[in-house]
Parts: C-alpha cells; sequence; structure tokens
C-alpha cells in the first residue's frame, strides 16, 4: 500500500447542528482536528431527521456518548442556517427554519465556517432527500409547512403517499433554492448530496403499493410517450403478486418462476421502473451543474445508500461509471458493525416473495458471490457485522474499478451507527482502525466517519487516529 499523499489529506465527519450548541465550537474542532485528524466538516444544514440533525438516536441501546449531553433532543427539524427570502420565489415552501429552542437565534453555518476557517478545515453542507419522511432515522413525527401534503407522491390505488413527489414542481424547486441559498451567501467548499429513496419495485418487494401516480408525474410520463394507465393497470397484478407471495401462498411453479411469469405479462411495470428511476437520477444531476454554475470551484459529492451494494436489482440500477458524470466524489455507506442487520433485513424481504423457494441459508452464498461480497453466514452476520478487511476493503476495491479515476471514492466510515438490535454487531476502536486502513490500501483516497458525530464515541474515534497517524496524516 503507497501511503497517501497529506497535502491531498480528505478526512471528514458527518455532524449536526446540535453538537455545537451542546459543546461549544471551538472545543468541538478542536476535538476533532487534533485528537482524532479531521480536516473536513459536514453539517446537516438542513433536516427532519434526528440522524442528521440530533444526538444520539440508539442510546437506550448503546448508551450516550463520552461527550455532549446525554439525554434527547426533542427536535422539531427544519433549517438550521438562515435561508434567504429572495430565493424561494418558485415555491409554496418558504418558511422552512427550525423552531428549536436550541437553535433560535443560531445560524449554524454563521457559528462554525470563520471558527473552522481558522483550523483550516473544510466545511461542507451534508444534505439527504427525501427531506420529509415520517418513519426512521428518528424523525420528528410532523412536518409544520402548511400544504405540504399537496407536494407529496400519490400511489397506483389514488391515495397520497408518505414522501414528496420529486416531480412536483414546488418541492423540487425548492431543493434547487435551498441548495443555490447557502452555495451563494456562503464560504463553503462543497456539498454532499444524498439520494435514499426506494424505486417502485422496491416499494414492491418490501409490500407497499408503487408510486408515484400524481399529477405532475404522470404528466412527465405522458410527455415521453407512456400510457399511465395501461401502466396503473400492470402493477395491479404485480401488486398483486407480492402481496399473496408475502402472506405466504403456494404457486403452481414456486415464487420465483411465478414472479417471471407476472413481470413478463405486464412489461410496463419496468417502463415505470425506468422513467421513475431517470427522474430520480435527474435531480441529482440538476443540483450538480446548479453547484457549479454557481462556483465551479465547489466540490460536489454523492453520498450512496448502502442499499446499492446490497440489493442485485438496485446494483444494477445505480453504476459507479454513470455517477462520474454528475459527482466530483462518491462516499459509500459501509457502516460495518451495522451492516450485517441492514443486509439481513435487505435479503429477508426478498425472501418473503422472489427468493421464497430457497432458504436465506442456501442463497447467501449465491447471493454473496453476486454482489461481491464475502462474510459471514446467514445465521452469524446480525452479530457479527462485517468485517472491515473484507467488506470496507471489497466495496471500496469495486468503487476504485468503477469510477476508473473519473471521481475519487471517500469511503462512509461507520462509528457508532445506530443499532436496532441489541444482538448487533457493536462498534470498536480497531473496527474503525481497520476501516481506515482497508480504505487505503483498496484506493481509496478519503473517508467520511458518519452517520453524525453526536452519537460517536470518541473512544472509538481513537481508533481511526491511531490509523491516520500509521498513515501519516495525522
Amino acid at each position: 500500500m503507497s501511503r497517501p499523499d497529506p497535502a491531498n489529506k480528505f478526512v471528514a465527519i458527518q455532524i449536526s447542528p446540535i453538537s455545537f450548541i451542546d459543546e461549544g465550537v471551538d472545543e468541538v474542532l478542536d476535538t476533532l482536528q487534533e485528537r482524532v485528524g479531521v480536516n473536513v466538516l459536514m453539517i446537516g444544514t438542513v433536516s427532519w431527521l434526528g440522524l442528521k440533525a440530533g444526538r444520539s438516536i440508539s442510546h437506550k441501546l448503546d448508551g450516550w456518548p463520552d461527550h455532549g449531553v446525554p439525554e434527547p433532543f426533542a427536535m422539531k427539524g427544519g433549517a438550521y442556517f438562515d435561508p434567504d427570502p429572495r430565493y424561494y420565489a418558485n415555491t409554496f415552501i418558504k418558511d422552512y427554519k427550525a423552531k428549536d429552542a436550541e437553535m433560535d437565534g443560531r445560524n449554524v453555518l454563521d457559528m462554525v465556517i470563520p471558527a473552522a476557517r481558522k483550523r483550516g478545515m473544510q466545511v461542507f453542507i451534508e444534505l439527504m432527500e427525501p427531506f420529509f419522511k415520517y418513519a426512521g432515522h428518528g424523525s420528528v413525527n410532523n412536518v409544520a409547512i402548511p400544504n405540504l401534503p399537496q407536494a407529496l407522491e400519490v400511489d397506483v390505488f389514488g391515495r397520497i403517499g408518505g414522501e414528496p413527489s420529486t416531480s412536483n414542481p414546488d418541492y423540487r424547486n425548492w431543493i434547487l433554492s435551498m441548495v443555490e441559498d447557502q452555495v451563494r451567501n456562503y464560504d463553503l467548499d462543497g456539498v454532499m448530496w444524498c439520494n435514499e429513496r426506494r424505486s417502485p419495485l422496491d416499494q414492491l418487494i418490501v409490500g407497499q403499493a408503487p408510486t408515484d401516480f400524481s399529477a405532475a408525474a404522470r404528466r412527465e410520463a405522458i410527455e415521453r410517450g407512456i400510457d399511465v394507465e395501461r401502466v396503473r393497470i400492470a402493477f395491479q397484478e404485480v401488486y398483486q403478486y407480492f402481496q399473496r407471495a408475502r402472506a405466504g401462498e403456494r404457486f403452481v411453479d414456486g415464487s420465483f418462476i411465478e414472479f417471471l411469469r407476472v413481470l413478463l405479462r405486464n412489461p410496463e411495470i419496468l417502463l415505470w421502473e425506468r422513467f421513475w428511476l431517470e427522474r430520480n437520477k435527474d435531480l441529482d444531476r440538476e443540483l450538480y451543474g446548479l453547484v457549479k454554475w454557481c462556483n465551479p470551484d465547489l466540490s460536489f459529492g454523492l453520498n450512496v445508500w448502502n442499499r446499492n451494494h446490497f440489493n442485485p436489482f438496485r446494483k444494477a440500477q445505480w453504476p459507479w461509471d454513470e455517477q462520474t458524470t454528475y459527482a466530483d466524489w462518491v462516499k459509500p455507506i459501509t457502516y460495518q458493525h451495522q451492516s450485517g442487520l441492514i443486509y439481513h433485513g435487505e435479503q429477508s424481504e426478498l425472501h418473503k416473495s422472489i427468493l421464497r423457494d430457497l432458504t436465506p441459508q442456501e442463497m447467501t452464498p449465491i447471493m454473496y458471490k453476486l454482489l461481491g461480497l464475502e462474510e459471514a453466514p446467514w445465521d452469524e452476520v446480525v452479530q457479527a457485522g462485517m468485517d472491515p478487511d473484507t467488506y470496507v476493503h471489497g466495496q471500496c476495491a469495486d468503487a476504485v474499478r468503477g469510477v476508473d479515476g473519473k471521481a475519487k471514492v471517500y469511503m462512509g466510515i461507520g462509528v457508532d451507527a445506530p443499532r436496532s438490535r441489541a444482538d448487533q454487531a457493536v462498534c470498536t476502536p480497531d473496527i474503525v482502525k481497520r476501516s481506515v486502513l482497508a480504505t487505503y490500501r483498496a484506493g481509496g483516497e478519503g473517508v467520511v466517519f458518519s452517520p453524525n458525530y453526536a452519537s460517536m464515541k470518541l473512544t472509538n474515534l481513537d481508533g481511526a487516529a491511531e490509523a491516520l497517524t500509521e498513515l501519516g496524516l495525522k
């Protein structure tokens, strides 16, 4: 392994605004720079998710970290900077400043940027779409934005869904405005954008009704020559297949063959899947172009969902080479200790329907081969987690090979990523250390400690510091 060049050091950490309130800006930056070796801050500036903007969301399982305030944060969510009204003329989403009492009168970017500059640290904004989601990630119970339901998706049965439609002009223009507002008004080094959307096929697999049949999406589909009503009818039958399979119904030729049969009988759903996927990716592309138009020197990177390498459909849909056309760098999420359960959950959904003819124990070695994984057996992977020397190294090597020199690879290293089961693998300093070393050994050019400093134990970050010292980066 060749030693990385300290002049090109990229050692980042994702951090929520509350940490700067709880611990003080100078104290946090000194700790991250001097104790850990961080030189890039990725601040969650707009969020309704505790994972991005709050304190630890798994403290009941993991206890509170060895810094910060050891009590829950009653987060309301929103913008943790001051939105500039000039940028929001083309959307009804205008007043979205966070109403959290702790942030009253405060602007996280104004607070942090001057102190970061004095220390030679870079500052990125970190954003994740969908912004409004009502379950998981420590999300708030409601979003106090009037008329928001008018921007939500509609499912195949005509019901308003729980996530906003990326085809809705108000929602889409709001995102573009939000990013333009920040990159024009603040001394930033770049943007990290995360897209965590379930496609219609994804939704079917987990038993949900597919979307997006909102008026705006239907108009866009018709413009592309798609017979929306025929698609809607096709989805009815495919939806019934998944419901029947998940309910345990036996099929004459097995569940997998029945899936192929219903898919071939209704190819329109693949047209819709492609249409939905391209419109979803279009938002990423538009944001890349917007950032570069505002300031060509700003860096734009993609925070890439770990489901993309745990699901064969998503892996096929999100090739690395394509992403290099609208990203300067990619950050594959590899939260090692957490990932055994994530993989287990992903595959369990497939085994409830398409793969129901096989046991997970039978399928796991084959699926590992197909996905390029080499981890613990099915019955042990939750407790073992995924090994940095195989998982982080393998995913980094895969991404490096995929981008083929057209983008950089900064690995998302999990440090105390939230657990949801008591028997799930626990983060340790050794796991973090080996993950950092595996990244550079595989050809990665940087690391991003994730998902949120507020939940990280400093003793586990010490493992990162050891690795960075060995690499000559601290």
